[in-house]
Protein backbone atom coordinates (compact mmCIF):
# COMPACT_ATOMS: atom_id res chain seq x y z
CA UNK A 1 0.00 0.00 0.00
CA UNK A 2 1.46 3.52 -0.64
CA UNK A 3 1.48 6.01 2.05
CA UNK A 4 2.19 9.44 1.20
CA UNK A 5 2.42 12.86 3.71
CA UNK A 6 1.15 15.86 2.70
CA UNK A 7 0.88 19.46 4.96
CA UNK A 8 -3.09 19.86 4.14
CA UNK A 9 -5.66 17.42 3.53
CA UNK A 10 -8.94 18.35 2.67
CA UNK A 11 -11.88 16.51 3.00
CA UNK A 12 -14.47 17.77 0.46
CA UNK A 13 -14.25 19.17 -3.35
CA UNK A 14 -17.48 21.76 -2.42
CA UNK A 15 -17.07 25.52 -2.13
CA UNK A 16 -15.46 25.13 1.26
CA UNK A 17 -12.61 22.44 0.11
CA UNK A 18 -11.91 24.44 -3.26
CA UNK A 19 -11.81 27.41 -0.63
CA UNK A 20 -9.79 26.40 1.80
CA UNK A 21 -7.28 24.97 -0.67
CA UNK A 22 -6.40 28.03 -2.54
CA UNK A 23 -5.35 29.51 0.53
CA UNK A 24 -3.86 26.64 3.11
CA UNK A 25 -0.97 27.12 1.34
CA UNK A 26 2.08 24.52 -0.10
CA UNK A 27 1.65 20.73 -0.07
CA UNK A 28 -2.45 20.64 0.14
CA UNK A 29 -4.20 17.77 -1.42
CA UNK A 30 -8.05 17.39 -1.57
CA UNK A 31 -9.94 14.22 -2.16
CA UNK A 32 -13.86 13.86 -3.27
CA UNK A 33 -15.72 10.41 -3.95
CA UNK A 34 -17.38 13.06 -6.78
CA UNK A 35 -16.76 12.44 -10.33
CA UNK A 36 -16.32 16.53 -10.81
CA UNK A 37 -15.87 19.10 -8.38
CA UNK A 38 -17.98 21.36 -6.91
CA UNK A 39 -21.23 19.66 -7.96
CA UNK A 40 -23.66 21.59 -5.82
CA UNK A 41 -21.96 24.92 -6.93
CA UNK A 42 -22.83 23.51 -10.96
CA UNK A 43 -26.62 23.15 -9.87
CA UNK A 44 -26.93 26.25 -7.66
CA UNK A 45 -28.98 29.28 -8.81
CA UNK A 46 -30.44 27.80 -11.77
CA UNK A 47 -27.23 26.33 -12.94
CA UNK A 48 -25.99 30.14 -12.44
CA UNK A 49 -24.76 30.28 -9.04
CA UNK A 50 -26.14 32.80 -6.18
CA UNK A 51 -22.71 33.14 -4.98
CA UNK A 52 -23.11 36.04 -2.13
CA UNK A 53 -25.20 38.35 -1.29
CA UNK A 54 -24.76 41.78 -1.02
CA UNK A 55 -26.55 42.33 2.72
CA UNK A 56 -24.40 39.67 4.30
CA UNK A 57 -24.61 39.87 8.19
CA UNK A 58 -24.40 37.74 11.03
CA UNK A 59 -27.85 37.84 11.82
CA UNK A 60 -28.79 35.96 8.48
CA UNK A 61 -27.13 32.91 10.08
CA UNK A 62 -28.77 30.32 12.44
CA UNK A 63 -26.75 28.51 14.84
CA UNK A 64 -27.08 27.16 18.60
CA UNK A 65 -24.22 30.49 19.55
CA UNK A 66 -25.53 33.24 16.75
CA UNK A 67 -22.48 35.17 17.99
CA UNK A 68 -19.80 31.93 16.25
CA UNK A 69 -19.72 33.33 12.88
CA UNK A 70 -19.02 36.89 13.21
CA UNK A 71 -15.29 36.68 13.35
CA UNK A 72 -14.87 34.80 9.96
CA UNK A 73 -17.64 36.95 8.24
CA UNK A 74 -15.83 40.02 8.79
CA UNK A 75 -12.18 39.13 8.06
CA UNK A 76 -13.46 37.72 4.43
CA UNK A 77 -16.67 39.90 3.51
CA UNK A 78 -19.27 39.26 0.67
CA UNK A 79 -17.45 42.45 -1.19
CA UNK A 80 -14.01 40.21 -1.00
CA UNK A 81 -15.60 37.56 -2.97
CA UNK A 82 -17.08 40.36 -5.50
CA UNK A 83 -13.64 41.21 -5.47
CA UNK A 84 -12.33 37.54 -6.61
CA UNK A 85 -14.77 37.10 -8.89
CA UNK A 86 -14.39 40.74 -10.81
CA UNK A 87 -10.47 39.65 -10.79
CA UNK A 88 -11.54 36.47 -13.14
CA UNK A 89 -13.33 38.41 -15.64
CA UNK A 90 -16.72 36.96 -14.61
CA UNK A 91 -19.70 38.79 -15.32
CA UNK A 92 -22.44 39.29 -12.23
CA UNK A 93 -25.72 40.60 -11.49
CA UNK A 94 -28.09 41.34 -8.82
CA UNK A 95 -31.55 39.61 -9.30
CA UNK A 96 -33.34 40.73 -5.80
CA UNK A 97 -32.53 41.27 -2.02
CA UNK A 98 -28.82 41.63 -3.04
CA UNK A 99 -28.69 37.95 -4.54
CA UNK A 100 -25.46 37.97 -6.61
CA UNK A 101 -25.83 35.76 -9.59
CA UNK A 102 -23.19 34.93 -12.96
CA UNK A 103 -24.25 36.29 -15.44
CA UNK A 104 -23.70 33.27 -17.62
CA UNK A 105 -22.86 29.95 -15.58
CA UNK A 106 -22.11 28.70 -12.41
CA UNK A 107 -19.20 26.63 -13.72
CA UNK A 108 -17.47 29.79 -13.81
CA UNK A 109 -17.27 29.57 -10.19
CA UNK A 110 -15.95 26.43 -10.19
CA UNK A 111 -12.93 27.05 -13.07
CA UNK A 112 -12.18 30.17 -11.02
CA UNK A 113 -11.94 27.89 -7.57
CA UNK A 114 -9.51 25.44 -9.47
CA UNK A 115 -6.89 28.06 -10.69
CA UNK A 116 -7.00 29.95 -7.32
CA UNK A 117 -6.72 26.37 -5.84
CA UNK A 118 -3.37 25.75 -7.69
CA UNK A 119 -0.88 24.09 -7.23
CA UNK A 120 -3.13 22.34 -4.99
CA UNK A 121 -3.61 18.69 -6.23
CA UNK A 122 -7.40 17.49 -6.60
CA UNK A 123 -8.06 13.44 -6.32
CA UNK A 124 -11.60 12.98 -7.25
CA UNK A 125 -13.33 9.38 -7.54
CA UNK A 126 -11.55 9.10 -4.22
CA UNK A 127 -13.58 6.68 -0.93
CA UNK A 128 -12.71 8.04 2.46
CA UNK A 129 -12.06 4.84 5.08
CA UNK A 130 -10.65 4.65 8.25
CA UNK A 131 -9.01 8.22 9.85
CA UNK A 132 -7.02 7.44 13.07
CA UNK A 133 -4.19 9.62 14.81
CA UNK A 134 -0.86 8.69 15.90
CA UNK A 135 1.00 12.24 15.98
CA UNK A 136 0.04 12.86 11.99
CA UNK A 137 -3.45 11.82 10.77
CA UNK A 138 -3.59 8.78 8.88
CA UNK A 139 -6.36 8.37 6.49
CA UNK A 140 -7.04 5.48 4.51
CA UNK A 141 -8.12 6.05 1.06
CA UNK A 142 -9.32 4.38 -1.95
CA UNK A 143 -8.31 6.29 -5.22
CA UNK A 144 -10.35 4.51 -8.14
CA UNK A 145 -10.08 0.81 -6.55
CA UNK A 146 -6.83 1.75 -5.56
CA UNK A 147 -5.71 1.71 -1.50
CA UNK A 148 -3.34 4.76 -0.51
CA UNK A 149 -3.19 6.08 3.26
CA UNK A 150 -2.41 9.70 3.42
CA UNK A 151 -0.49 10.83 6.55
CA UNK A 152 -0.80 14.95 7.51
CA UNK A 153 -0.62 17.24 10.00
CA UNK A 154 -3.94 19.39 9.00
CA UNK A 155 -6.81 17.50 8.08
CA UNK A 156 -9.92 19.88 6.93
CA UNK A 157 -13.61 18.19 7.03
CA UNK A 158 -15.29 20.23 4.32
CA UNK A 159 -17.96 17.37 3.45
CA UNK A 160 -20.95 19.14 3.65
CA UNK A 161 -24.27 17.84 5.22
CA UNK A 162 -27.17 15.87 4.20
CA UNK A 163 -29.01 18.03 1.50
CA UNK A 164 -29.31 16.47 -1.58
CA UNK A 165 -28.21 13.08 -1.28
CA UNK A 166 -28.70 11.94 -4.54
CA UNK A 167 -25.45 14.23 -5.44
CA UNK A 168 -23.47 12.08 -2.97
CA UNK A 169 -24.30 13.87 0.64
CA UNK A 170 -23.64 11.25 3.67
CA UNK A 171 -23.37 13.12 6.43
CA UNK A 172 -19.65 11.33 6.72
CA UNK A 173 -18.48 14.77 8.69
CA UNK A 174 -20.88 14.45 11.36
CA UNK A 175 -19.48 11.05 12.07
CA UNK A 176 -15.48 11.94 12.09
CA UNK A 177 -16.36 15.19 14.60
CA UNK A 178 -17.64 12.58 16.73
CA UNK A 179 -14.90 10.25 16.41
CA UNK A 180 -12.92 13.20 17.78
CA UNK A 181 -14.90 14.00 20.76
CA UNK A 182 -17.46 16.70 18.93
CA UNK A 183 -20.89 16.96 20.26
CA UNK A 184 -23.68 17.64 17.21
CA UNK A 185 -26.51 19.59 17.17
CA UNK A 186 -29.88 18.07 15.99
CA UNK A 187 -29.89 17.95 11.83
CA UNK A 188 -32.41 18.29 9.93
CA UNK A 189 -33.83 19.59 6.41
CA UNK A 190 -33.50 23.31 5.73
CA UNK A 191 -34.12 25.61 2.81
CA UNK A 192 -36.72 23.10 2.01
CA UNK A 193 -40.74 22.85 0.68
CA UNK A 194 -43.74 22.10 2.86
CA UNK A 195 -45.64 18.68 2.00
CA UNK A 196 -49.45 18.11 2.75
CA UNK A 197 -51.18 14.70 3.73
CA UNK A 198 -53.41 13.49 1.53
CA UNK A 199 -57.11 15.39 2.70
CA UNK A 200 -54.53 18.86 2.46
CA UNK A 201 -53.54 17.90 -0.92
CA UNK A 202 -56.85 17.49 -2.37
CA UNK A 203 -58.19 20.86 -0.56
CA UNK A 204 -55.22 22.57 -2.41
CA UNK A 205 -55.17 20.60 -5.73
CA UNK A 206 -56.78 23.27 -7.63
CA UNK A 207 -53.86 25.56 -6.48
CA UNK A 208 -50.86 23.48 -8.53
CA UNK A 209 -48.41 26.42 -9.80
CA UNK A 210 -50.80 29.10 -8.30
CA UNK A 211 -47.65 31.96 -7.02
CA UNK A 212 -48.67 34.74 -4.43
CA UNK A 213 -46.23 37.04 -2.66
CA UNK A 214 -46.67 36.44 1.32
CA UNK A 215 -45.64 37.27 4.84
CA UNK A 216 -44.50 33.85 6.27
CA UNK A 217 -44.20 34.24 9.65
CA UNK A 218 -42.87 30.96 12.35
CA UNK A 219 -40.99 31.27 15.80
CA UNK A 220 -40.26 34.76 15.71
CA UNK A 221 -39.26 34.95 12.36
CA UNK A 222 -40.85 36.68 9.19
CA UNK A 223 -39.88 36.64 5.32
CA UNK A 224 -41.48 38.88 2.52
CA UNK A 225 -41.34 36.82 -0.63
CA UNK A 226 -43.20 34.65 -3.00
CA UNK A 227 -45.23 31.65 -2.14
CA UNK A 228 -45.57 28.80 -4.76
CA UNK A 229 -48.82 25.96 -4.29
CA UNK A 230 -47.28 22.66 -5.89
CA UNK A 231 -48.58 19.17 -5.80
CA UNK A 232 -47.24 18.21 -2.62
CA UNK A 233 -47.58 21.15 -0.69
CA UNK A 234 -45.73 24.54 -0.39
CA UNK A 235 -42.62 26.13 -2.29
CA UNK A 236 -41.04 29.24 -3.00
CA UNK A 237 -38.41 31.37 -1.48
CA UNK A 238 -40.86 32.79 1.66
CA UNK A 239 -41.87 29.51 2.21
CA UNK A 240 -38.06 28.01 1.62
CA UNK A 241 -36.68 30.91 4.30
CA UNK A 242 -39.39 29.70 6.74
CA UNK A 243 -38.70 26.34 6.84
CA UNK A 244 -36.01 26.83 9.06
CA UNK A 245 -37.47 28.04 11.79
CA UNK A 246 -40.92 25.29 11.51
CA UNK A 247 -41.30 22.17 13.16
CA UNK A 248 -43.56 19.54 12.94
CA UNK A 249 -46.80 20.59 14.08
CA UNK A 250 -46.37 24.14 14.00
CA UNK A 251 -48.29 26.22 11.38
CA UNK A 252 -47.38 28.61 9.75
CA UNK A 253 -48.86 32.42 9.23
CA UNK A 254 -49.65 34.10 6.23
CA UNK A 255 -49.98 37.39 5.33
CA UNK A 256 -51.08 37.43 1.24
CA UNK A 257 -50.26 40.42 -0.68
CA UNK A 258 -48.08 42.24 2.43
CA UNK A 259 -47.28 45.61 0.51
CA UNK A 260 -50.81 45.90 -0.09
CA UNK A 261 -53.61 47.24 2.75
CA UNK A 262 -56.47 45.13 1.67
CA UNK A 263 -58.99 46.65 3.88
CA UNK A 264 -58.33 49.87 2.38
CA UNK A 265 -57.74 48.53 -1.34
CA UNK A 266 -61.67 46.38 -0.87
CA UNK A 267 -62.88 49.43 0.50
CA UNK A 268 -61.67 52.25 -2.62
CA UNK A 269 -63.09 49.82 -4.66
CA UNK A 270 -66.50 49.43 -3.23
CA UNK A 271 -67.13 53.35 -4.09
CA UNK A 272 -66.30 52.81 -7.55
CA UNK A 273 -67.41 49.33 -7.65
CA UNK A 274 -70.25 47.91 -5.29
CA UNK A 275 -71.82 46.25 -7.91
CA UNK A 276 -69.07 43.92 -8.65
CA UNK A 277 -69.25 40.47 -7.32
CA UNK A 278 -66.40 40.89 -3.74
CA UNK A 279 -64.61 37.17 -5.61
CA UNK A 280 -64.33 39.50 -8.52
CA UNK A 281 -62.55 42.68 -6.86
CA UNK A 282 -60.47 40.21 -4.96
CA UNK A 283 -59.55 38.78 -7.80
CA UNK A 284 -57.93 41.95 -8.92
CA UNK A 285 -55.90 41.77 -5.74
CA UNK A 286 -55.16 37.98 -5.43
CA UNK A 287 -54.85 35.25 -7.66
CA UNK A 288 -58.15 34.59 -9.23
CA UNK A 289 -57.49 30.62 -8.37
CA UNK A 290 -56.40 31.26 -4.78
CA UNK A 291 -59.74 33.71 -4.64
CA UNK A 292 -61.98 30.81 -5.86
CA UNK A 293 -60.02 29.15 -3.32
CA UNK A 294 -60.72 30.50 -0.33
CA UNK A 295 -64.23 31.32 -1.89
CA UNK A 296 -64.94 28.17 -1.76
CA UNK A 297 -63.81 27.55 1.93
CA UNK A 298 -64.62 30.11 3.50
CA UNK A 299 -68.10 31.31 1.83
CA UNK A 300 -67.23 33.93 0.37
CA UNK A 301 -70.22 35.40 -1.67
CA UNK A 302 -72.17 38.43 -2.98
CA UNK A 303 -71.28 41.95 -4.08
CA UNK A 304 -68.98 44.34 -2.91
CA UNK A 305 -71.67 46.96 -1.98
CA UNK A 306 -73.31 44.30 0.15
CA UNK A 307 -69.86 44.58 2.51
CA UNK A 308 -69.81 46.84 5.16
CA UNK A 309 -66.97 47.77 6.96
CA UNK A 310 -66.46 45.84 10.15
CA UNK A 311 -67.42 42.77 7.28
CA UNK A 312 -64.19 43.89 4.73
CA UNK A 313 -62.06 44.45 8.27
CA UNK A 314 -62.87 40.89 9.36
CA UNK A 315 -62.38 39.83 5.62
CA UNK A 316 -58.60 41.54 5.56
CA UNK A 317 -57.95 39.94 8.86
CA UNK A 318 -58.28 36.78 7.63
CA UNK A 319 -56.35 37.00 4.52
CA UNK A 320 -53.52 39.14 6.59
CA UNK A 321 -53.74 36.33 9.37
CA UNK A 322 -53.88 33.12 7.33
CA UNK A 323 -52.58 29.97 9.14
CA UNK A 324 -51.51 26.68 7.03
CA UNK A 325 -49.92 23.58 9.59
CA UNK A 326 -47.59 21.71 7.04
CA UNK A 327 -47.60 17.73 7.36
CA UNK A 328 -43.66 17.44 6.38
CA UNK A 329 -40.86 18.70 4.00
CA UNK A 330 -39.38 17.29 1.36
CA UNK A 331 -36.72 16.57 3.35
CA UNK A 332 -32.86 16.10 2.36
CA UNK A 333 -33.60 15.20 -1.14
CA UNK A 334 -34.58 18.57 -2.12
CA UNK A 335 -33.57 20.42 1.13
CA UNK A 336 -31.09 23.27 0.02
CA UNK A 337 -29.00 22.63 3.03
CA UNK A 338 -28.66 21.14 6.25
CA UNK A 339 -29.43 22.63 9.92
CA UNK A 340 -27.22 22.19 12.72
CA UNK A 341 -24.35 19.73 12.44
CA UNK A 342 -20.70 20.32 14.25
CA UNK A 343 -21.08 22.29 17.39
CA UNK A 344 -19.21 25.36 17.37
CA UNK A 345 -18.53 24.87 21.37
CA UNK A 346 -15.43 23.16 20.77
CA UNK A 347 -14.16 24.61 17.57
CA UNK A 348 -12.02 28.26 17.23
CA UNK A 349 -14.58 30.60 15.81
CA UNK A 350 -10.94 32.74 14.20
CA UNK A 351 -8.98 29.38 13.00
CA UNK A 352 -12.39 26.95 12.57
CA UNK A 353 -9.44 24.22 14.59
CA UNK A 354 -10.76 22.14 16.78
CA UNK A 355 -10.05 22.53 20.77
CA UNK A 356 -10.37 18.89 20.83
CA UNK A 357 -8.05 17.66 18.29
CA UNK A 358 -5.24 19.92 17.35
CA UNK A 359 -4.99 20.14 13.56
CA UNK A 360 -8.35 19.25 12.97
CA UNK A 361 -10.82 21.84 10.74
CA UNK A 362 -14.21 22.39 10.50
CA UNK A 363 -15.75 24.36 7.85
CA UNK A 364 -18.76 25.12 5.60
CA UNK A 365 -21.93 23.26 5.51
CA UNK A 366 -20.51 20.42 7.85
CA UNK A 367 -20.86 23.15 11.11
CA UNK A 368 -23.93 24.20 13.04
CA UNK A 369 -24.08 27.22 10.91
CA UNK A 370 -26.85 27.99 8.40
CA UNK A 371 -27.54 30.57 6.51
CA UNK A 372 -30.62 31.89 4.96
CA UNK A 373 -31.76 31.28 1.43
CA UNK A 374 -29.85 33.38 -1.08
CA UNK A 375 -26.08 33.56 -1.40
CA UNK A 376 -25.68 33.35 2.50
CA UNK A 377 -24.90 29.71 2.72
CA UNK A 378 -21.83 30.52 -0.06
CA UNK A 379 -20.97 33.28 1.83
CA UNK A 380 -20.05 31.19 4.81
CA UNK A 381 -18.26 28.48 2.90
CA UNK A 382 -16.00 31.43 1.21
CA UNK A 383 -15.58 32.85 5.01
CA UNK A 384 -14.96 30.01 7.22
CA UNK A 385 -12.90 28.30 4.00
CA UNK A 386 -9.93 31.16 4.05
CA UNK A 387 -10.14 31.40 7.89
CA UNK A 388 -9.04 28.03 7.90
CA UNK A 389 -6.83 28.22 5.21
CA UNK A 390 -5.19 31.34 6.34
CA UNK A 391 -4.56 29.71 9.92
CA UNK A 392 -2.93 26.73 8.02
CA UNK A 393 -0.58 28.65 6.27
CA UNK A 394 0.70 31.15 8.94
CA UNK A 395 1.69 28.15 11.00
CA UNK A 396 5.69 27.47 11.38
Amino acid sequence: MTIRHVNTLILGAGAAGLMCAAHSGPDTLVVDHAKTPGDKIRISGGGRCNFTNLYTAPENFLSQNPHFAKSALSRYTQWDFIELVDKHGIAWHEKTLGQLFCDNSAKEIIQMLLAEMRPAELWLKTEIGEITQDGPYRIALKREGTPVTITTQNLVIATGGKSIPKMGATGIGYRIAEQFGHALTDTRPALVPFTFDEAQKAAFAGLAGTAVPVRTQCDGASFDEAMLFTHRGLSGPAILQISSYWREGRPIALRLSPDVNLFEALRTRRQSAGGKALTTILAELLPKALVLHLAETWGLSGNLADQSDIALRALADRLENWTVTPTSTEGYRTAEVTLGGVSTDQISSKTMESRRAKGLYFIGEVMDVTGWLGGYNFQWAWSSAVAAGRAIAAKP
